[in-house]
């Protein structure tokens, strides 16, 4: 079976230009001792609004593997793929994550209800994981709750494993199964059913992502009690490490936490639970190379920072458009936005310092960073304009993005500094 390792990170790549720059970051990162494999992920509607396909970002990667003589594994992610969507991502991907939480409290085939119920009856009573502080007790009660819930979201994610197994063959993919846009958290009890509930349908996960508590909005810290947060990872891992015991799961599977980009509030926190488990992680990081390369593109000064400048007033002027599809995820005082008016008189430097997460610069402002993490589709229409300022400043844009990765998140995440 294709297997994904210890630690891995999904690296989004926009425009399909930053491979070299993040392979530079993961390298950086072989020499400090730790091995990180690139996962790039693109999701539907992310080739939907750009304008690109799965088998772009597939030539992308292989070119920028090629080109730095990656020597390790790399991985191409459909992500938040469901049936309707799957299809167009067969040929080129190997890693699938399947998004069934629309399918969360749906109700479920009654026969299922009556298997699962009838499999789990052994672990109904007290629960003694490993690593848990304090007993768990699971009741008839709520075992057969957990079932109404997830059965149909787990019975969908059998549906799109398998079609996705006919069509490429069982063992040739990575599977993650992502429950993260639920309304509500998932318990460690619950996490519990549902790993059972996987094993049951014969989805070998290699990752899942449970929703925790708190925001974990786009290309900003989060937002929540950190100590909750801290309490829920670890209970987590401890769940996983005894479901794969217990239900013969792949003993490759961890979790995933998706919109991870730049939470560095609980970086830490992370960190110090995988090293008490020996745990892996895959960590999600989305679009924060499409940031870094406005970035770079502002401190480039001339042409780069006129388009960012005109990014950012179309990004005022289309506001509703743009921030709709990512209402879930971003929180955005537009009465703390700065004017297209002043934007245009920045310089590069204040421009870069207003969206650079750089908690410690009092130039930073959430609000401006969260509205251009969402308009990227603005830098697509520009077409020509705005791929060719990334090839003319190539240099400056891959130093923004190698500094962020490891600097920012591997070097917390996966080193613990």
């Amino acid at each position: 079976m294709l297997t994904l390792v210890k630690y891995s990170i999904g690296i989004g790549d926009r425009f399909a230009h930053q491979g070299k720059a993040q392979l530079a970051a993961l390298t950086q990162a072989r020499a400090a001792g730790v091995e990180v494999i690139p996962v790039w992920n693109k999701s539907f509607r992310e080739h939907s609004l750009i304008g690109t396909s799965p088998a772009d970002t597939r030539q992308a990667a292989d070119a920028a593997v090629a080109a730095t003589n990656w020597p390790a594994a790399y991985f191409l992610d459909a992500d938040h793929i469901g049936l309707k969507n799957v299809d167009g991502f067969i040929s080129s991907c190997d890693f699938y994550t399947i998004d069934v939480a629309d399918n969360i409290g749906l109700a479920p085939d009654p026969d299922a209800i009556a298997r699962f119920m009838s499999a789990m009856q052994q672990y109904v009573g007290p629960l003694d994981i490993p690593g848990l502080d304090g007993e768990v007790m699971l009741t008839a009660e709520e075992l057969q709750q957990i079932g109404e819930k997830y059965l149909n979201a787990v019975s969908e994610a059998g549906n799109i494993y398998r079609h996705i197994a006919e069509k490429k063959g069982a063992g040739n993919f990575v599977t993650e199964v992502s429950f993260d846009e639920a309304n509500l958290p998932q318990s460690p009890v619950e996490l519990f059913g549902i790993l059972a509930a996987l094993a049951l349908e014969g989805v070998p996960a290699q990752t899942i992502a449970p929703k925790f508590t708190g925001r974990f909005n786009k290309g900003v810290d989060y937002v929540g009690d950190i100590a909750q947060f801290t309490r829920e990872f670890t209970a987590d891992l401890a769940v996983i490490q005894f479901a794969i015991k217990e239900f013969a799961l792949p003993t490759s599977l961890k979790l995933s936490v998706h919109s991870g980009s730049d939470k560095f509030s609980i970086y830490g926190p992370i960190h110090q639970a995988l090293m008490k488990f020996d745990a892996g992680l895959h960590l999600k990081t989305a679009g924060t190379s499409w940031l870094e390369e406005v970035i770079g593109l502002a401190l480039a000064g001339g042409e780069g920072l006129a388009i960012v400048k005109d990014i950012y007033r179309q990004s005022l002027e289309r506001y509703d458009e743009l921030a709709k599809p990512y209402a879930p995820v971003i929180d955005i005082d537009k009465s703390k936005l700065p004017s297209a008016a002043e934007v245009a008189a920045w310089d590069g430097d204040t421009f870069a310092a207003a969206l650079r997460h750089d908690l410690g610069n009092a130039n930073y402002n959430l609000h401006f960073r969260q509205l251009l993490h969402v308009s990227f589709r603005i830098a697509a229409e520009m077409g020509p304009r705005y791929l060719n300022a990334l090839e003319a400043n190539e240099e400056i844009i891959a130093q923004q993005v190698a500094d962020n990765l490891f600097l920012r998140h591997i070097g917390p995440v996966f080193l613990g500094k």
